[in-house]
């Protein structure tokens, strides 16, 4: 508006301005007030004691599972990695969720709104504010998720591929939750809303993990994170898993820019690049959702047959020291730390043994629940030893049991008729002969992790159980110099795998006193 003055009338007058004038650069000044703003609320929830103390409990989850180490970690399966990152960052959603709603209810709260409606700044615009101060949370989980793969990533034995689909579920779930938090303001503005939909949100998860079964099916992806496999099971390819990654960190994305836009829109904001984004957004989570269910599930299960039941149809080998080793695409990198076991093991060995060519084939089982800890059938095949998906650690040993066992026997399933008297000793000394820790080791594949009486040692497929007199035995040989007893297993190897020489006998033949007792054993 502008005023003039007019002669002729002796007065003033007044007269409308242009009808959209505004200052210069007011768009770029009203976006630098939002982005103040978010800075300001980004300090406020970081001053929340429900968000201090989850995000301290976050980083001590990350820093435990960094500090933790087991022999298995130096061999990750990157495509289990991937997926072990998502269910931590829930500790700081849920923080985020219960605070960011307090954040946007502060005004109501504190009998402010009116004040609000006398500022330049629209409703909506500061709700963009307070949906914006969550994106530093998102960020700071994946640089957390980031870290914990890398980790992992660079390790010489690191095995397969992750997905970055699978790697966005942490920090996009971080963001989902801040998301809920102002809508739920808005939706139903009372502090208690988060809590009664964090309830039935569990609630929801709980049922929909139910109906996804172990492939994430169903409701199961519409779920945030995908609760599918088992945990501490055995891995698979990761072309038998089953989850279409990034269709489903497309559906979150899209979700959370959805229900950004919804709050946007429930606050006023009626701009064209708003409504743009909006139909996009659902665009995109409509895509997502659909697409996680594009995959041919009837080919999918004839894939994890055919590599559960014939194997050699999906694997590619390798020949080293006259040996054969197959395996899975992703497990190529381990093949020479099987022929060193291999090799170790055969070293101890006497007559043909020494020089018999055995074919190491990887074996899964996902005929039923994937990543399973099922035990896996022992091979009839002569001169075949099955190794699984993990390695390292008492995965080593056990593997060399299997070894020893068909270099011994003949075949894997020997086992399943018992290894009496003399089989079973030297089955574990092949295993212990030339180990650096021979008595650690025979404790650690023990089921009962003991070192004395009757027990089942573990395998990669049906262990051998030793008697209390077997065991008296290998206690002996291994008191006594590797140098004394080679000889002699190499010498009496025929005797020694026979299945007619007893405890007391082998112990004779390897020149260690003979226990006592009457030794009871099922063939």
């Amino acid at each position: 508006m502008s005023v003039t003055v007019d002669p002729a009338a002796g007065g003033t007058a007044t007269h409308p301005g242009p009808p959209h004038a505004r200052p210069p650069h007011s768009g770029r000044r009203r976006a630098g007030a939002v982005l103040a703003l978010a800075r300001f609320e980004t300090r406020e929830l970081l001053l929340q004691i429900p968000v201090l103390v989850f995000l301290a409990l976050y980083a001590g989850v990350v820093a435990v599972q960094l500090m933790h180490y087991d022999g298995m970690d130096d061999f990750p399966v990157l495509h289990t990695v991937d997926r072990d990152t998502q269910p931590a960052p829930l500790l700081l959603a849920l923080a985020l969720l219960v605070c960011t709603n307090a954040a946007a209810l502060r005004s109501r709260k504190h009998g402010t709104v009116q004040q609000f409606d006398t500022l330049a700044m629209e409703p909506w615009r500061r709700d963009l504010a307070h949906l914006l101060s969550v994106l530093p949370f998102a960020a700071l989980t994946a640089v957390a998720v980031g870290v914990r793969f890398a980790r992992e990533a660079l390790k010489p034995g690191a095995i397969g591929h992750g997905s970055l689909g699978e790697l966005a579920v942490g920090p996009l779930t971080v963001l989902l939750a801040g998301v809920l938090g102002v809508v739920l303001a808005r939706v139903v503005p009372t502090p208690f809303a988060p809590i009664l939909f964090v309830v039935a949100a569990y609630l929801l998860v709980v049922i929909a993990s139910a109906a996804a079964g172990a492939d994430g099916d169903g409701l199961g992806r519409l779920s945030p994170v995908l609760f599918s496999g088992n945990a501490g099971g055995d891995p698979v390819p990761a072309d038998l898993l089953g989850r279409p990654a990034g269709w489903h960190a497309l559906y979150v994305l899209g979700l959370c820019t959805v229900l950004a836009c919804a709050a946007l829109l429930r606050s006023g904001g009626r701009t064209g690049a708003l409504k743009a984004v909006t139909a996009l957004a659902l665009a995109a989570t409509v895509a997502g959702a659909l697409g996680q269910g594009l995959h041919d599930t009837a080919a999918l299960e004839a894939a994890r047959r055919t590599a559960s039941t014939s194997p050699q149809k999906v694997q590619t080998c390798t020949t080293a020291g006259g040996s054969t080793y197959c395996s899975f695409p992703d497990w190529e990198s381990v093949r020479d730390d099987w022929a060193e076991v291999v090799e170790r093991v055969r070293s101890s060995a006497g007559g043909t043994a020494a020089n018999t060519s055995l074919t190491v084939r990887q074996r899964i089982d996902a005929t039923g629940d994937i990543e399973a800890d099922t035990a896996l059938t022992p091979s009839g095949t002569p001169g075949e030893v099955t190794v699984g998906t993990r390695w390292g650690g008492n995965r080593v040993p056990e593997f060399a049991v299997g070894v020893a066992t068909v270099l011994v026997a003949g075949t894997e399933d020997a086992t399943m008729h018992g290894l009496c008297g003399a089989r079973g000793i030297t089955v574990m000394w092949l295993v212990l002969g030339t180990d650096p820790a021979p008595r650690a080791t025979f404790r650690n594949v023990r089921l009962d992790d003991s070192d004395s009486g009757p027990a089942q040692v573990l395998a990669p497929t049906e262990g051998l159980s030793l008697t209390e007199q077997q065991t008296t035995v290998i206690q002996e040989l291994l008191a006594r110099p590797r140098t004394e007893i080679s000889p002699r297993v190499k010498a009496n190897w025929q005797k020694l795998t026979s299945a007619q020489t007893t405890t007391a006998e082998a112990a004779k033949l390897l020149g260690v006193a003979a226990p006592k007792g009457a030794e009871q054993c099922e063939e």
